[in-house]
């Protein structure tokens, strides 16, 4: 791999400057601001994270050719993934989706006939569909990964439906991305539609590496738990 990885020993405040994207994982991650020139494990054990875990997501987020292997995965201390994906969820749902939508609240208004109303019955229509995809694996997929890493024999259900039925929710953001390149009309043109553009575009990426660390991350370590406990 050309990219360099992170190292336990750097310090968090060089990881953040060089990669502000990370800054929205903190909180996820458990992990407030105000940690000086501490390095990443010192930051992290005052915390309560787990370094790897830390590191592993950190490491997902910033390189697209980094895939952790089984081992790697296996390997590391994951009681920390169900609470950040919980974490990921209320952050999409309480912060950036609003956002969005206010954007588009303020574009609608100075839109005249129908199209105003597309952009915001399209995203409505989107919003939903996230939370439902939220509340499934809150309310199923969840719960058995907390069974599972607890050592219960929990057969009400397998990571395999999960697998089965995992649906996309960050390509719709291309198609209502599509719609404003598309419709949006030209005297239409101020700072609502550069952030709306840049947040979606922000929320989309985020989101992709949300649905890998739960499809390259959290379906193997499930299934190693199930083939341990459950057979």
């Amino acid at each position: 791999m050309k990219s360099r990885l992170f190292s336990s020993e750097s310090r968090l405040s060089d990881l953040i400057t060089a990669h502000p994207s990370l800054l929205t994982l903190l909180t996820r991650l458990g992990i407030s601001l105000g940690f000086g020139d501490r390095s990443i494990q010192d930051v992290c054990e005052e915390s309560g994270v787990d370094t790897a875990f830390f590191l592993l997501i950190c490491n997902v987020y910033t390189f697209n050719n980094y895939v952790p292997s089984t081992a790697a995965i296996l390997g590391t201390d994951m009681t920390g993934l169900v609470p950040y994906l919980e974490r990921s969820h209320k952050y999409y749902v309480d912060k950036r989706l609003p956002h969005i939508e206010s954007h588009l609240d303020a574009i609608a208004q100075k839109l005249n006939g129908r199209i105003g109303q597309v952009f915001i019955s399209f995203f409505k229509e989107y919003k939903c569909e996230v939370v439902d995809h939220f509340v499934h694996e809150e309310k199923d997929v969840f719960p058995h990964i907390r069974a599972l890493m607890n050592g219960e024999r929990d057969s009400t259900y397998r990571i395999g439906e999960f697998v089965r039925t995992h649906s996309d929710i960050e390509g719709k953001l291309d198609d209502l991305l599509n719609i404003v390149f598309k419709y949006l009309p030209p005297q239409v043109d101020d700072d609502n539609v550069l952030d709306v553009v840049y947040d979606i575009l922000r929320l989309s990426e985020d989101l992709k590496k949300h649905t890998f660390i739960e499809e390259r991350i959290m379906v193997p370590m499930v299934m190693h738990l199930e083939n341990a406990i459950l057979k």
